[in-house]
């Protein structure tokens, strides 16, 4: 019994470790996009890459959609 609440302290306190880390990741993210953005260097390309990142699941999840309606009209 002590040994699985070991592991369950060890394995939370990794990862709020680990969640520390991704938020100074955002901030350094931010500064460079921030200071890049008004020559259009960087930080233009970073907003393109987001845009691009959140654009392919939603066609994604679309496309699936469509077919799962398609069938199911098809059925009835």
């Amino acid at each position: 019994m002590r040994y699985r609440q070991f592991i369950s302290i060890f394995v939370l306190l990794g990862l709020l470790f680990w969640a520390h880390d991704a938020w100074g990741q955002c901030v350094m993210c931010r500064a460079v996009a921030e200071d890049s953005a008004e020559d259009g260097g960087l930080g233009a390309g970073l907003n393109r890459g987001i845009l691009y990142l959140m654009a392919v699941p939603y066609i994604l999840l679309s496309a699936l959609f469509f077919v799962i309606y398609r069938k199911q009209k098809a059925s009835t």
